[in-house]
């Protein structure tokens, strides 16, 4: 994947009155968006009880006592000024992530859904995801979690193997995972497993072992990754040992056929749900839709009828909460550009294994697919895309080779 660059302390553009606006909005380059999309919640908690080696989120390990109570207070600041962007809009999923979010208390966790329902419309059938660690799993806590709203988890997992579970430095035992997810199934009917595989030193056959575990629980959804070396991690300075590419695809062609022989769909590169359990907040961001990122590090795409605005938080979170006090928590801000849109789209939708319907495109971009046209017929040369009428999507060629083909589009 290839990160999107943020403009540091972008200038802001002169008040304009009403008629001058207008006249902007004509000239070349203005987008059109017909309709803005669904709008999602993202909620980030920075801290964890100890960083993996393999983690290049935005976690800090806790030290001593969290100043819930300080932060709770910002993350509603920061709310509270961010809601001139969205006034009128509806929220159809939330996403609590870390860090590890399950180590906010039952009372806490109350106070911050209590917050967001005072503040935003939600959708009566609204998706409130928490992230969780099975090490940090207590089973009365998660019945107030639930009580107070989440009706999703996403629990990682990342192996029942005690002897990969030491080698990816997690917090937690197999046996702690085993009893996680029992108490997920006893209080929810909606959750997520996250499984890694090219793991350190990992077998094809302990790569099978893990998957045939976590389908014994018979989960709505999995989420499926290849372990890989990120920037600035502990295993980019010292890689493990890691499986071979021709033994990594080995895993892949096995979690495709054990996967979809136990009733779950590959939708995206990573995902795999039963009937009718899709993630819909991932899939909102997978779709290019809206999203309005507060807590410290989050990050936010939110559309306007002819732009489209990314922001991204301070991430240490003593500087966060001193800006969230200060009035204004965004540490850096640009517009998408023309020129840079039709790749931001194409690198989200291509994610997707069933692609995209073509008017999506200029839905979500406020752009003709002709923008884009010159790109299609080359990448569709290349045998890495299908399309029609109907439908916009990666081949099988294209799925293995995403990195290649969503690259192809940087040039549009």
């Amino acid at each position: 994947m290839i990160p999107i660059k943020f403009i540091k302390d972008e200038p802001k553009p002169e008040p304009r009155s009403p008629a001058a606006s207008a006249l902007q909005y004509l000239q070349p380059g203005a987008l059109n968006l017909s309709a803005l999309p669904p709008l999602s919640l993202y909620i980030h908690y920075p801290w964890c009880v100890r960083k993996c080696p393999y983690c290049d989120f935005n976690s800090h390990e806790a030290k001593g006592e969290l100043p819930e109570e300080e932060y709770l207070a910002a993350v509603r600041l920061d709310l509270e000024q961010s809601l001139p962007l969205i006034w009128g809009r509806k929220i159809y999923t939330i996403f609590i992530g870390g860090g590890t979010p399950s180590l906010l208390s039952a009372k806490g966790l109350d106070r911050l859904l209590s917050d967001v329902r005072t503040l935003l419309p939600l959708d009566g059938a609204c998706e409130i995801t928490m992230e969780a660690n099975p090490g940090t799993f207590e089973a009365e806590k998660f019945k107030s979690f639930r009580a107070s709203g989440v009706n999703r988890l996403s629990i990682g997992i990342q192996s029942f193997n005690p002897r990969l579970l030491a080698a990816l430095g997690r917090i937690h035992d197999d046996h702690e995972a085993r009893r996680a997810v029992e108490i997920a199934h006893a209080n929810f009917d909606n959750f997520n497993l996250d499984l890694m595989y090219a793991l350190p030193s990992q077998t094809l056959g302990e790569a099978k072992q893990d998957l045939e575990t976590a389908l014994a629980f018979a989960p709505p959804h999995l989420s499926l990754y290849h372990l890989t070396m990120e920037p600035n991690t502990v295993f980019a300075k010292y890689p493990p040992a890691l499986p071979d590419d021709d033994a990594s695809a080995d895993m892949q062609d096995m979690i495709a056929s054990e996967s979809a022989a136990s009733g779950f769909e590959q939708y995206e590169v990573s995902a795999y749900a039963q009937p009718g359990r899709r993630a819909r907040h991932n899939l909102n961001y997978w779709e290019f839709g809206d999203y309005l990122g507060i807590g410290a590090g989050a990050h936010s795409k939110i559309s306007f009828p002819h732009r489209v605005l990314r922001q991204a938080r301070f991430k240490q979170p003593k500087s966060y909460m001193e800006a969230a006090r200060a009035g204004n928590p965004v540490q850096e801000e640009h517009e998408i550009t023309r020129a840079d849109m039709g790749f931001e789209f194409m690198l989200n939708t291509l994610r997707l294994t069933g692609g995209f319907a073509p008017n999506l495109f200029g839905e979500r971009t406020g752009m003709g697919i002709n923008a884009i046209d010159k790109t299609l017929n080359e990448a569709e040369a290349k045998g890495l895309l299908y399309r029609d009428h109907k439908i916009i999507r990666p081949t099988q060629l294209g799925q293995r080779f995403l990195n290649d083909l969503q690259q192809m589009f940087l040039g549009d």
